[in-house]
C-alpha cells in the first residue's frame, strides 16, 4: 500500500475517531433521553437540606456534617414514597477540603441509596447571600426565610474569569468522580442563573459549566433549570443545552400548565424542580396530581422546617418568629410529624402507598 493512501487511510481513521467523541460529548438526543427517563417510575422528591444547617456550607462542611440527622430525615421521605432529593453543593467546602468533601458526599449518597432515594447535586447558585466564607455559618434571623443561604462561587465571585481555573477543577473532578454513579440521577449545574440582579453576567459562567460537563461526559444527563422568563438569553441557553428539561414554577395550576404546554415544545422529559408556595397557591392538593398526570418529575421546595426557616414567605419576615398560620414551603416537622396529615395522605396515595 502506498505511503499517500495509508496516511490517508489513518486520517480518515483519526476523524471519524474525533468526530465519535465530538458526538459523544454532544447534548444528549430526544431518543436517548426518552429512554433515560422511562427507566423510573414517577419521580418525585423535594429539595433537601438537613433541619440543623441554615445553607450549603454547614451542610457539606466537616464539623458540621451530619449523616445521623441525613438519615433521619431522609427516612421521613422515604415513608412517603419520594424517589429522589436534589441536594446542593458548594464549591468552598470543596476548596477547604476536596477529598473530605467527596467523601462526604459518598456518605450521602450511601445514607440516599440505602433510603431508596436518587439525588440530584447541584453545583452553582445565584440566590440570596452574595459573600459565602468557609467556617462557622450565621444564626438564623428571626422569622426570615433562608436568611443564611448562600450563592456559590458568590457576586462579584461569578463574573470574575479569573476565579473560572478553580471552578473547572471542582466541576471536573466532581464529576469525573461520579460520572458513573448510579445512585445520581441528573447533575444541575447552575440554579436560577441571572438571579440577584445578576442578568446576563451570569452568562459566562453557565457557558463554561456546561462546557466543562461535557468535557467530562457523566453518564448522568445534564440541565439547568428554567425560573423566569423575563432572562430571554439565560433560558434559551439552558433549554437548548439541556439533555432533561427541568423548570421552577411557584404560581397556581393554571399558570403552571401553561408553562408545561410551552416546554412540551422541546420534546424532551420534564422535571419540575422547585414548586410548592402554599400562600401562594402552588400546594400539594392542587399541582402535585397534576404533575403525576403529566408525567413530569414533581420536586417541591423544603422537606423538613429547620434553621432555613422556609415556613416563613419570602421577603415578608415575622419579626416575633410565631411560626405562620400556613407554612410557606416543607412538609415534616423535625421529629416527622406532618405539617399537614392531608398532604402527605396525598403523597402517598399518588406513590402507590395506600
Amino acid at each position: 500500500m502506498g505511503t499517500k493512501k495509508t496516511t490517508a487511510i489513518v486520517f480518515l481513521m483519526l476523524s471519524a475517531l474525533i468526530s465519535a467523541q465530538s458526538t459523544q460529548n454532544e447534548k444528549w438526543s430526544i431518543e436517548k433521553a426518552e429512554k433515560w427517563y422511562s427507566q423510573y417510575k414517577w419521580l418525585n422528591g423535594a429539595d433537601f437540606i438537613p433541619s440543623n444547617a441554615i445553607n450549603q456550607l454547614e451542610m457539606w462542611q466537616g464539623d458540621t456534617f451530619d449523616p445521623v440527622t441525613i438519615d433521619r430525615e431522609l427516612g421521613y421521605a422515604q415513608g412517603i414514597g419520594m424517589n429522589v432529593m436534589r441536594v446542593y453543593l458548594h464549591s468552598l467546602a470543596y476548596k477547604q477540603d476536596p477529598k473530605g468533601f467527596k467523601e462526604r458526599m459518598d456518605t450521602y449518597l450511601d445514607i440516599s441509596a440505602k433510603r431508596g432515594i436518587k439525588t440530584m447535586f447541584v453545583f452553582f447558585d445565584d440566590v440570596w447571600g452574595k459573600e459565602p466564607k468557609v467556617g462557622k455559618q450565621p444564626e438564623p434571623k428571626t422569622g426570615t426565610h433562608n436568611s443564611g443561604w448562600m450563592q456559590d462561587p458568590g457576586d462579584p465571585a461569578s463574573k470574575e474569569p479569573a476565579n473560572f481555573p478553580f471552578l473547572e477543577i471542582y466541576v471536573k473532578d466532581i464529576l469525573e468522580t461520579f460520572r458513573n454513579d448510579d445512585r445520581i440521577l441528573l447533575w444541575d449545574l447552575y440554579n436560577e442563573p441571572g438571579n440577584s440582579g445578576k442578568g446576563n453576567d451570569s452568562m459566562p459562567l453557565l457557558q463554561a459549566i456546561f462546557k466543562w460537563a461535557r468535557e467530562v461526559n457523566p453518564s448522568q444527563p445534564l440541565s439547568a433549570g428554567i425560573w423566569s422568563w423575563g432572562l430571554v438569553d439565560l433560558n434559551a441557553f439552558q433549554a437548548l443545552n439541556s439533555d432533561i428539561i427541568t423548570y421552577h414554577h411557584y404560581g397556581p395550576p393554571e399558570d403552571h400548565k401553561l408553562i408545561i404546554e410551552l416546554l412540551r415544545t422541546h420534546g424532551r422529559p420534564m422535571i419540575c424542580t422547585e414548586y410548592m408556595a402554599r400562600t401562594r397557591n402552588s400546594r400539594f392538593s392542587n399541582t402535585m396530581p397534576m404533575l403525576k398526570k403529566e408525567n413530569i418529575g414533581a420536586i417541591n421546595w423544603g422537606l423538613v422546617k429547620g434553621k432555613t426557616n422556609t415556613i416563613y414567605q419570602w421577603d415578608t419576615p415575622i419579626d416575633s418568629g410565631e411560626e405562620p398560620v400556613e407554612w410557606f414551603h416543607d412538609i415534616f416537622r423535625k421529629d416527622g410529624t406532618p405539617y399537614r396529615q392531608d398532604e402527605v395522605d396525598l403523597i402517598k396515595k399518588l406513590n402507590g402507598l395506600e
